[in-house]
């Protein structure tokens, strides 16, 4: 039996969990999900986990947060003049939106408090500061 390294393609189940264990994303009950190893499409730390996993292993990893979705940030949290949304755009907390830098860059941001008046906008990573857990099983190398 072959063990994952890096180049390979994978189908994993998984599930990830925070501190006090409330799950915040699994593939269980869906269809695996598909990636490279080595190609960083997720956190580098989670792809590390699966070399050396053979088809059908089960791998418990614990992933620090600043090797995750890195320290959250205070200086990311904005409140601005609701003027600078769209008229017709009803801020609800928790809404992700898409918004421009002067950079012109894309960041997607959490409203987490509005008013008449003013939006607050969070554009850390909803996982920033979390250490996460992850169950793993390698369904397929392909």
């Amino acid at each position: 039996m072959s063990q994952a390294k890096l180049g390979d393609t994978v189908k994993i189940h998984y599930t990830g969990k925070l501190n006090d264990n409330i799950t915040f994303q699994t593939s269980i009950g869906h269809k695996p999900l598909e990636f490279t190893i080595g190609q960083e499409q997720l956190i580098p730390a989670f792809e590390q986990a699966i070399v050396g996993m053979n088809p059908g292993d089960l791998k418990h990893v614990e992933i620090p947060a600043y090797e995750a979705f890195g320290p959250y940030h205070d200086e990311l949290v904005q409140t601005v003049d609701r003027s600078l949304l769209p008229a017709d755009l009803e801020p609800e907390v928790g809404q992700r939106l898409n918004m421009s830098s002067d950079g012109g860059q894309t960041v997607v941001v959490t409203v987490i408090d509005f008013s008449e008046s003013s939006v607050t906008l969070d554009a850390n990573h909803p996982l920033a500061g979390e250490d996460l857990a992850f169950d793993i099983e390698l369904v397929e190398i392909i």
